[in-house]
């Protein structure tokens, strides 16, 4: 059974800064990955921007460059990963698509249409936008119109002059709602079940991140009416244009549900000037018509479901999913995190967003080999 000392699974943002970390800490490692290197980003509608600010944005060892401005672009994003891994020298095989992983006695067998790999560690780092997932809405199936996930959506031009429902009130949602309205769309709507906090993406020149991380370690009861206030302040009351306040605080919902509010690129805005209009909930599908939760009925040409993605349905021998553990480094996203446990230690070394775990099976020693650590380098800038 062939294989490296350490593989990782998924060649994102995660997977690649875990990569380096392994290889500064001279742990021979191979990153798999199923399509290639950034492959979610290539896939990203084309004017998302990073929502965190370039200067917070860093993977280790690495620096973005001014010249990417304030807010990375989806291109900049992708550049950036390719350079990492020349940067880092990290060993990508691409077109490897893991099916399975297993214990065995002295480590674990990734099955792959090629064969079999061994390795004593795994990391899965393949995020929680690894597929869409659409709700099973009654009547779906038979609706006339034309629906697909917001994760195929790429631009506004094939919707210009045509009538369209957004459902979902998270970042996506948010924006992909306002380039429908930029694009031309005749009549942009956004369906709702749970109201929203919103924040700016900036206020006064100071990222909404920056804020966040000032009150990362404040009690809910004390941060969420402080966020409260804010947004009364800055975006103000919705509840005449169809969303109303949430029920809820920011803090609150960010640490119970791992809910980001909405960093606002021009939602408020298009909702105060009655460009896009707020709706109730989708309940179900009728022929060409959308069904409203309390009744409303719409016949919209498009819906665009910016629903949330699913993270991938791995099949993991001897292993069990574990709620929240340790502190994750803040990278290109704020996600929610998880890891695999085993029935003996488990040690997470990841930067980055969306890695699950490095694990030692049963038997090894629960700590990575002790080599003498690397100097070092001073971060280059890409």
């Amino acid at each position: 059974m062939q294989g490296s000392e350490a593989y990782v699974i998924g060649a994102g943002p995660a997977g690649l800064a875990t990569a380096a970390m392994l290889g500064r800490a001279a742990v021979g490692t191979q990153v798999l990955e199923r399509d290639q290197v950034a492959a979610t980003w290539r896939r990203h509608y084309n004017r998302l921007h990073l929502r965190t600010v370039r200067w917070l944005s860093n993977l280790p060892g690495l620096r973005f460059s001014r010249r990417h401005g304030r807010w990375v672009s989806r291109d900049g994003v992708v550049g950036y990963l390719e350079r990492y891994v020349e940067h880092h020298g990290i060993e990508v095989r691409t077109r490897v698509e893991v099916r399975r992983i297993d214990r065995e006695r002295d480590g674990w067998a990734l099955e792959t249409p090629a064969g079999t790999l061994g390795s004593r560690f795994v990391v899965v780092a393949t995020g929680y936008n690894h597929t869409a997932w659409i709700p099973d809405w009654p009547g779906r199936d038979d609706f006339t119109g034309e629906l697909i996930h917001g994760s195929e959506y790429r631009n506004p031009e094939p919707y210009r002059g045509r009538d369209v429902l957004v459902v979902g009130t998270g970042n996506t949602g948010a924006e992909i709602a306002v380039d429908l309205v930029e694009g031309g769309a005749a009549s942009v709507r956004i369906a709702m079940r749970t109201p929203p906090n919103i924040v700016l993406r900036e206020t006064n020149g100071i990222p909404a991140q920056v804020t966040g991380l000032l009150m990362r370690h404040t009690p809910a009861r004390l941060g969420d009416p402080i966020a409260r206030v804010m947004q009364r302040l800055t975006v103000g009351d919705l509840s005449e244009y169809g969303m109303p306040a949430p029920a809820e605080g920011n803090l609150t919902r960010v640490r119970r549900d791992d809910v980001v509010p909405i960093l606002d690129v021009g939602l408020v805005d298009a909702l105060k000037r009655r460009q896009v209009e707020a709706v109730p909930g989708v309940e179900r599908f009728d022929g060409s018509a959308v069904i409203l939760a309390d009744g409303p009925r719409l016949e919209p040409d498009a819906v665009i479901a910016a629903t949330a993605a699913r993270s991938s349905r791995w099949s993991i021998t001897s292993a069990c999913w574990g709620r929240r553990a340790g502190r994750w480094s803040t990278a290109l996203a704020l996600t929610p995190r998880r890891r695999v446990c085993t029935s003996s230690a488990t040690r997470t070394r990841s930067a980055g967003s969306s890695s699950r775990s490095v694990s030692t099976p049963a038997g090894s020693p629960a700590r990575w080999p002790s080599r003498p650590r690397p100097r070092r380098r001073r971060r280059s800038v890409a």
